[in-house]
């Protein structure tokens, strides 16, 4: 057994393993954390097949940008873990025979035509040539040559949509309360209550009705 493969089986080990924690620990945040650890074994992996773009970019954007989003988002919600375990064993028997049809699948793909040891044609013919081909300056090539108008396309769309997010934080919406620090800072005294006269309701009774008879007279 050759160091790729035995790395290769280590870092599916750890992945498998972690990828099973994803979905039975009881803590939010853990599951988290054990989906990062995940997608670090998967990027390894990737590493061994020679494929260092996509091993980066899955470390750059799921685990350094969506897998962070997450963990905030976990962590600020108040979760009830009991209340979602309540009707566990009510989906368990659909979702066991959905979890074997997927593992039958994969498994009939996996040991019909796949193997360790076996190296691409392609790889194998550049390692008998001693070239050396860097994937990410392939596909920079690739981008900005034959599919640089698709990649203009598309980043002006982004560039739209960041525009618009943007402009829907910002717009001052009717219904929304907020408070001016500066307004507090220049409020005066006198601004702060208002004295308005308004007029009686009911007339004012006599002064005799309204005095209280004595103790004397009241024996």
């Amino acid at each position: 057994m050759s160091v790729t493969t035995g790395l290769f089986y280590l870092f599916s080990a750890i992945l498998l393993a972690s990828a099973f924690r994803v979905i039975t620990t009881r803590n939010p945040v853990h599951a988290v954390l054990y989906l990062v650890l995940t997608f670090f074994q998967a990027s390894m992996i990737w590493m061994l097949l020679r494929a260092e773009f996509l091993s980066l970019t899955l470390v750059l954007v799921y685990v350094g940008a969506v897998m962070v989003l997450f963990l905030f988002v976990v962590m600020m919600l108040d979760v009830n873990i009991e209340e979602m375990r309540l009707g566990f064993w009510k989906h368990f028997p659909l979702a066991a025979v959905l979890g074997v049809l997927i593992i039958v699948e994969m498994s009939a793909v996996l040991l019909g035509g796949f193997r360790v040891s076996d190296e691409p044609k392609v790889v194998t013919a550049l390692a008998n040539t001693g070239s050396q081909i860097s994937n990410s300056k392939e596909l920079g090539k690739l981008l900005y040559t034959q599919y640089l108008y698709p990649l203009e396309v598309a980043t002006a769309i982004l560039l739209v949509g960041m525009i618009a997010a943007i402009a829907l934080t910002l717009r001052q919406r009717k219904d929304s309360k907020a408070i001016d620090a500066g307004a507090q800072v220049k409020v005066r005294a006198k601004d702060r209550m208002i004295v308005v006269k308004l007029a009686a309701t009911q007339p004012a009774l006599p002064i005799e009705a309204t005095e209280t008879p004595s103790v004397g007279n009241q024996a």
